[in-house]
């Protein structure tokens, strides 16, 4: 079985080669990603020297007025999480922000400096990195508003091996082999992305949305930018059931928000991200999603989504129909916050003719400016967990099926420390209790437990919140 942290590592061959990609184009593509990000960070760290900025209290998010929103649309952009998925309105986004001409320009990111030690059988220890680093610019257009972004991680070079170990998760491919019992990095280029917004009515917005690597209309807000899992190192193990489609190629989206409800419908490259996590990938548009969204108040936030992938994992035959539905709560207070995202995706693998259902609770509880309290519990069903051992597979399916349901329940707590400037710095840990099934207790042991310890660093500024900034936006 492939084992994380224990495993020798094996040339890269069939899952680090691109087949039928017009490479030239590929390499254009690249090198043009290379060049608006570079430019983007020089104008925001000129622009920086010249402001006076201001630090918050630790923890604590603020209004914003080195950048604002200049009409609705942009008011209306600022708050998007991922591609086109939104936390409530009352959440706010930790960032550095500054004007440069009729530009907003911003600056946000988070990163985990981590160490994981798992007991059980096929328990493993490692010491990496997980991170990702935002940059966006905004300007008023045709009565509406333009937003470009650029969203980069470190993590092909953190996260060493191709994946650090977490028991039960299981998605994508290392050296030519499924990863099981571990979580894969991010790409470099998490997302490159061009959005237009504008007002149409006083209470009515409409988007477009395009980008060579971005997040389709599909799922929850992506468990990086959620803020219920904002003290959480690790991935949640139904991440490849709910969020997996927020680095994807070539995504088109078109979208309808009417005041407290809106709708979105994408078209994208279904595949997953290859292994070859350096460079920019490409792929025909081939899938689709549709995701239909409720916010009745600034607190609470709703979606029901579905789309189906065309062949999303590489060695897998067959689509999936992915269905998911969510709801999120925010509560911000003088010293914290509370917020909390309840989570349910299914997918049907139309080979296999099997659903897969996941059930996630996240919740994280911020008091006193510098303490969060965190957890996550999950039940999911798991179907790839002897993926690389066929024997034992075939073993399972005799006499205990080919599904197996198994549960995680975390708990940890953070704690700020002052170290940087304009760097929310903490030292936090959790630990995590996984729930298993009898017929798969001869491998996993019956109680195999995990413990993580972290220095959690995020970009520190006057943060961006819808219930901030509408004395600040100007109707179309």
């Amino acid at each position: 079985m492939l084992r994380s942290g224990n495993r020798e590592a094996t040339p890269c061959r069939k899952g680090c080669v691109y087949t039928g990609v017009d490479m030239p184009q590929l390499w254009k593509k690249t090198a043009l990603a290379v060049v608006i990000a570079a430019s983007a960070s020089t104008c925001f760290a000129q622009q920086r020297d010249d402001q006076n900025t201001q630090d918050t209290m630790p923890g604590m998010n603020m209004p914003s007025t080195g950048a604002e929103p200049t009409n609705g649309a942009a008011m209306f952009l600022m708050q998007r999480a991922s591609g086109t998925s939104a936390n409530p309105a009352s959440a706010t986004t930790s960032m550095l922000m500054t004007k440069a001409g009729g530009w907003n320009l911003m600056l946000h990111g988070e990163g985990f400096i981590a160490d994981v030690q798992q007991t059980g059988p096929l328990g493993a220890d490692k010491f990496f990195s997980t991170n990702w680093l935002m940059g966006m610019a905004e300007h008023k257009l045709g009565g509406g508003a333009f937003q470009v972004r650029a969203m980069m991680s470190l993590e092909p070079a953190t996260i060493t091996g191709r994946f650090y170990p977490e028991l039960f998760q299981t998605g994508e491919t290392a050296f030519g082999q499924a990863i099981v019992n571990g979580q894969h990095p991010h790409n470099l280029f998490m997302e490159l992305s061009v959005a237009y917004a504008r007002r149409v009515r006083e209470k009515t917005t409409i988007e477009v949305y395009f980008a060579p690597v971005g997040d389709p209309a599909l799922g929850p807000v992506a468990f990086p930018h959620r803020d219920s899992a904002d003290e959480l190192p690790q991935a949640p193990l139904s991440h490849h059931l709910q969020d997996s489609t927020h680095i994807t190629d070539e995504v088109m989206t078109a979208a309808f928000f009417q005041e407290h409800w809106g709708v979105e419908v994408s078209g994208f490259h279904g595949a997953e991200p290859s292994e070859n996590r350096w460079t920019i990938q490409a792929g025909a548009p081939d899938s689709w999603s549709a995701r239909a969204s409720w916010m009745p108040t600034e607190n609470w936030s709703a979606q029901f989504s579905a789309g189906r992938l065309t062949k999303p994992e590489a060695l897998e035959p067959g689509d999936q129909v992915r269905t998911t539905a969510s709801v999120s709560y925010d509560r911000p207070w003088e010293t914290g916050r509370w917020t909390t995202s309840i989570i349910w995706g299914r997918v049907h693998k139309t080979a296999a003719q099997r659903n897969l259902n996941s059930y996630l609770v996240e919740s994280l509880v911020q008091f006193r400016r510098m303490n969060y309290v965190t957890g996550r519990a999950e039940l999911l069903d798991r179907d790839e967990l002897f993926a690389d051992n066929p024997q034992i597979e075939q073993e399972l399916a005799a006499t205990a099926g080919t599904t197996f349901r198994v549960g995680e329940f975390t708990a940890g707590y953070t704690r700020d420390i002052r170290l940087l400037p304009h760097v929310a710095t903490g030292l936090g840990g959790n630990f995590t209790l996984y729930q298993v099934p009898a017929a798969i207790q001869p491998f996993y042991g019956a109680h195999p437990a995990a413990f993580y310890v972290f220095l959690r660093f995020r970009v520190e500024g006057r943060g961006s919140g819808m219930h901030h900034m509408q004395s600040a936006a100007v109707p179309d």
